[in-house]
């Protein structure tokens, strides 16, 4: 298996694997990340007895963290094999795979990181999970499937109340609201997850990718929709609000380890309005 730089893969078993995000210091997506994803779908898509893939995060404060905006002008321009950006390449196809994916989630999950999880097939929480979108405060807009997945999971309102508040949401709320399958306390996810992938895992995968298929048809958005939002969000980086907040919340400490990104929500809070100059 290739060393992936910013997760590991282990199979457990020929029909279980298991992805580790480890991007330290803060599990930021980097554009490096945006081209490995890809190509381990790649590299799950052609494993034909794998059926469940099972992702969590080497790191207990951060499971999967927003894009690495200080890096927004080294974003790679390639396509995916699916003939969309990398990003919605790696999303759309992990979808559609005939392969289970489950999140099992510790810490701290936002921007594009919550994206890639909303395209899994489950989400699962431990209770010091914390869940945002925190675009829109910072004048952007949610570009990895935000906008597309999280109606279909929360309905229209409280997806509208995630993405404009750009707050974070707990574990239990995300429960309450239909982010997450469950919320449990972080002693009895690990317990909770694995029995559920070493069930599903030892089932057939005829049977397994059928299914998933048919679910499908009612609930994924169409990798067009994706890509709308995907391009007016790197185009979101040129608008007025954008260019002033990003460099202000730089400085405070946004892509950096240490409070600010420890609260976020908390932080795009109180910082100054559109109005203040």
């Amino acid at each position: 298996m290739k060393p992936w730089t910013h997760f590991s893969v282990t199979e457990e078993t020929r029909s279980l694997w298991r992805i580790t995000f480890d991007s330290p210091p803060i599990n930021l997506v980097s554009p490096e990340m945006l081209i490995e994803l890809p190509e381990l779908v790649d590299k799950m898509e052609a494993a034909s007895g794998l059926r469940v893939a099972v992702f969590e995060s080497a790191n207990p404060d951060y499971f999967l963290n927003h894009y690495d905006t200080s890096r927004v002008a080294e974003t790679p321009k390639g396509l995916g094999a699916s003939g969309y950006p990398l990003l919605i390449d790696a999303g759309t196809r992990l979808s559609r795979l005939p392969v289970v994916s489950i999140a099992k989630i510790r810490g701290r999950v936002r921007g594009v990181g919550s994206e890639l999880t909303q395209a899994m097939d489950m989400r699962f929480a431990g209770e010091s999970a914390l869940f945002g979108q925190p675009e829109v405060a910072n004048g952007n807009l949610p570009g990895g499937g935000g906008l597309e997945h999280l109606p279909l999971l929360l309905g229209r309102a409280r997806a509208l109340e995630v993405v404009l508040s750009s707050d974070d949401y707990g574990g239990e709320l995300a429960e309450r609201y239909g982010w997450v399958n469950r919320t449990v306390p972080d002693s009895e996810l690990d317990l909770l997850v694995d029995s559920l992938a070493r069930r599903i895992a030892s089932f057939d995968k005829d049977s397994i990718t059928e299914a998933k298929k048919q679910v499908n048809r009612y609930t994924l958005p169409s990798g067009d929709d994706l890509k709308s939002s995907y391009d007016i969000y790197f185009a979101s980086f040129g608008w007025p609000g954008s260019r002033r907040r990003l460099p202000t919340a730089e400085s405070a400490g946004r892509n950096q380890p240490g409070d600010y990104e420890m609260r976020l929500g908390y932080h795009l809070g109180r910082q100054p309005d559109a109005d203040s100059r």
